[in-house]
């Protein structure tokens, strides 16, 4: 009789759907003294809620409100943004592109997720998705579409492809209306999608 050996596969032991698989995987590293749940929620804590998209939202103000930052950003984001404090684990390597009415710009990882964390926190379960991922690629426009966003036909669109050795901000382009608004009113416009591509900043 021949061995079933669907008992020998760990992942055999792990529930289909993916946040069950995640809960029972941290279960079982929990019991075997490899992970401590409190250090597990202080690291998802610090992403969600400490390191978020605010981070990203204070370089895309200052850009539009401060020339020289801007094209020092342009020029390597990396550096600049490690001066402001934001670096570290998946924000080692990192380009700013900007959007214009000639350009406008959309991040995807076709392999993974590769995001850049200190900035935007921790990446939405769409970006993850694999529909996400060949289709933006594919069809970027329908993918915008279905986030919202209708540009002019004369606007082109380039798709940016993150991946371990270099990660993207987008900076979205300034709403109308703005004038005069300082550095932190401007934050509040700027979204975590309109970072990555996908959404624009608010309007006033």
């Amino acid at each position: 009789m021949p061995h079933d050996h669907s008992s020998d596969d760990p992942h055999a032991l792990l529930p289909p759907e993916p946040a069950l698989r995640v809960k029972a995987l941290e279960t079982l590293l929990t019991r075997k003294g490899l992970i401590d749940p409190a250090a597990l929620d202080e690291i998802i804590d610090t992403y969600e809620n400490r390191i978020g998209p605010q981070n990203g939202a204070l370089v895309v103000a200052r850009a539009w409100s401060d020339a020289g930052f801007r094209a020092a950003l342009l020029e390597d984001a990396t550096a600049v943004v490690a001066e402001l404090g934001f670096f570290g684990r998946q924000g080692e390597h990192m380009m700013a592109v900007e959007n214009t009415p000639a350009q406008h710009n959309m991040v995807v990882c076709t392999l993974c997720s590769c995001y850049p964390w200190p900035l935007l926190g921790i990446p939405p379960g769409w970006y993850k998705s694999d529909a996400y991922r060949a289709r933006a690629v594919r069809e970027p426009r329908r993918v915008l579409a279905d986030f919202g966003v209708e540009l002019p036909a004369e606007t082109a669109v380039r798709v940016w492809d993150s991946t371990a050795e270099m990660r993207y901000l987008v900076i979205p382009r300034r709403p109308e209306g703005t004038d005069g608004m300082d550095e932190e009113a401007l934050m509040k416009l700027v979204t975590r999608d309109s970072m990555i591509g996908t959404g624009l900043a608010r309007t006033p």
